[in-house]
């Protein structure tokens, strides 16, 4: 009979009590960017972040876990508790490719509860001022004339910036030597102070480098000009047609994350990418925002399995292998 009644109370409370989810979130929220801080990656996620804390009611912190082309920073994420304390930050090279370049120890897909789908970059081809090719097609043929292979700078092996790169090659025909750093923002400053060559790098990290001229950009890749560069051509209009390539960001969270929270969560980012002010901001880094339909968890984790499909292929056939 104690049993029993015990029983009852321990029933009556747990239903007297706020679920961990009804109550999510009460302490501040980390989301890993498994980059350098001043990128690309890490601007977007600032921003966001700076709108998603007033909608959460509690800070929104941004930590920058470099290393082994983001696996390291997506790791940790994965590891975490599944409580929405914990977020991951990612894109196509972390999300996507590292999966065909590294022994991670996690699965991408398995192991990850999508979140939400964020602005994508179309990635921008650029150089060191001092080359001396002004369009798409002198650039194919300054590379090809030369006796060593060019530098490329990349976020390392499997980044997007590899990934954009080994599609260059593959489109031109030619070699390039690439040069990894731990992120696209430290490879862009060595391209600016010319020690390396040409970085296919992300529009957002790239294109205040070409506003200030301090970098020259040859061709978007996408099929539209951006609206933020409309004087930039398009890949098809410069000579390399159906060359597109464009690195989308999302959000992810444990396996075994609370349905509820990931509903938060994403409603939160939902909110961020509809402000105006903060539309503004993303616009001006060369962002595209996704469309409407594009925002639901499923939709995120749909085309994250959609790019694995499409990209391990070429990057295996690539031999990539980790630095």
């Amino acid at each position: 009979m104690r049993r029993a009644v015990c029983a009852v109370l321990l029933a009556w409370v747990a239903l007297a009590m706020p679920s961990r989810a009804d109550t999510y979130p009460s302490r501040p929220i980390t989301v890993i960017v498994p980059f350098a801080a001043g990128g690309p990656s890490d601007a977007m996620m600032r921003i966001l972040a700076e709108h998603m804390k007033r909608t959460l009611g509690q800070p929104v912190l941004v930590e920058n876990v470099t290393g082994a082309g983001g696996s390291i920073g997506v790791g940790r994420a994965v590891r975490s508790k599944p409580d929405g304390y914990t977020v991951s930050f990612g894109h196509l090279g972390t999300h996507v490719a590292n999966g065909a370049v590294y022994r991670l120890g996690y699965d991408l897909v398995a192991d990850l509860e999508p979140v939400v789908l964020l602005p994508s970059n179309p990635m921008i081809i650029v150089s060191k001022t001092n080359v001396p090719a002004k369009s798409l097609p002198e650039l194919v043929a300054w590379l090809k004339s030369q006796s060593n292979p060019a530098s490329a700078g990349t976020a390392g092996n499997g980044s997007g910036s590899h990934i954009a790169g080994l599609y260059f090659e593959q489109v031109t025909g030619i070699k390039l030597q690439y040069v990894p750093y731990r992120g696209t923002g430290p490879a862009m400053n060595d391209l600016v102070g010319g020690q390396i060559d040409l970085i296919v790098d992300q529009t957002s990290n790239a294109i205040g480098q070409v506003r200030a001229g301090t970098i020259r950009a040859y061709a978007v890749t996408d099929a539209k000009r951006l609206d933020s560069a409309p004087d930039i051509p398009t890949t098809d209009e410069a000579g390399l047609p159906g060359f597109h390539m464009t690195l989308w960001s999302g959000l992810w969270l444990p396996k075994g994350t609370a349905g509820e929270i990931v509903t938060t969560l994403n409603a939160a980012a939902v909110a961020a990418l509809n402000d105006p002010a903060v539309k503004n901001q993303l616009n001006n880094l060369g962002l595209q925002m996704p469309s409407p339909n594009q925002l639901t968890p499923e939709a995120l984790g749909t085309l994250q399995r959609q790019e694995i499909a499409k990209w391990w292929p070429i990057i295996r056939a690539a031999g990539v292998v980790p630095e």
